[in-house]
């Protein structure tokens, strides 16, 4: 009897970590369901598949609830259940809060907060049911810090930092493992789309997305509950947990303030 592959399903797979993600489970064998809201996750597709696994892209907006659920019944089509959920989806958004355009900082919540939550209760319950499974949740170390001029995207990595440690507590007496990623600055689109490039933390050196994508693959193989990608990532958490607030908020700024990279 040949043995069944393993399916993946990996958001915000068209570029950056979530498709180095997807490159993972390509090469250790699973088949894969991939989303993102460009037409970009087409030739994502197509270069997966040189792997010879089962690809299926999905473009959706998964901002909404429409969007997950065009997700998940592509999921379901296939006949397989879920080994492995890469909710990795997310959106940023820098400049001050009050300058910033009220359906774009929607748009933030609803991809990093909304969309994800909902996709991973939809699932998760699949995997509740079958007492197998394995999620892990793109949060950031953005979720130990105020964020000045990035204020909405800070405030929904702690909530997905704090949502997937609960979520785990509450799954720890079955087999459903859930871990969470929390990356730096990584050399992604993101500041890009976030307009943040003529800020300090815009134009620093960043992480490889590759390394970064190995780093929380490998946790969740085996089980973790949380790991920081990067030594210097790690050593900002912990001084983070030690840091009044205020000192945090101003650190934020000199990194996220626009024209901080020009001074």
């Amino acid at each position: 009897m040949t043995e069944r592959r393993q399916l993946a399903v990996v958001t915000g797979a068209s570029s950056g970590i979530g498709l180095e993600l997807a490159r993972l489970c390509a090469r250790e064998g699973f088949d894969l369901v991939v989303a993102a809201d460009e037409p970009q996750i087409h030739g994502a597709s197509a270069e997966l598949g040189a792997f010879g696994g089962m690809v299926v892209a999905v473009e959706a907006d998964l901002a909404t609830l429409d969007g997950v659920d065009q997700l998940y019944d592509a999921v379901i089509a296939t006949g397989r259940p879920v080994d492995a959920l890469f909710a990795n989806a997310g959106r940023g958004l820098g400049r001050g809060f009050l300058d910033q355009d009220v359906d774009e900082f929607r748009r933030v919540i609803d991809t990093n907060i909304t969309g994800t939550v909902y996709l991973i209760h939809r699932i998760g319950n699949d995997m509740r049911a079958r007492n197998a499974g394995k999620i892990l949740l793109t949060g950031s170390i953005a979720g130990f810090m105020p964020g000045s001029f990035q204020a909405v995207y800070n405030g929904t990595k702690a909530f997905i930092d704090s949502f997937a440690f609960a979520l785990r507590n509450e799954l720890k007496d079955t087999e459903v493992v859930v871990s969470c990623l929390m990356p730096g600055p990584t050399e992604t689109e993101f500041f890009r789309r976030a307009d943040m490039l003529d800020t300090a933390v815009g134009q620093q050196e960043k992480d490889d997305p590759a390394e970064v994508a190995k780093t929380g693959f490998e946790a969740l193989m085996r089980g973790d509950a949380d790991v920081v990608s990067g030594w210097k990532n790690k050593l900002q958490t912990t001084l983070a947990n030690v840091t009044p607030a205020g000192i945090l908020a101003e650190q934020h700024r000199k990194m996220a303030e626009p024209g901080s990279g020009e001074r």
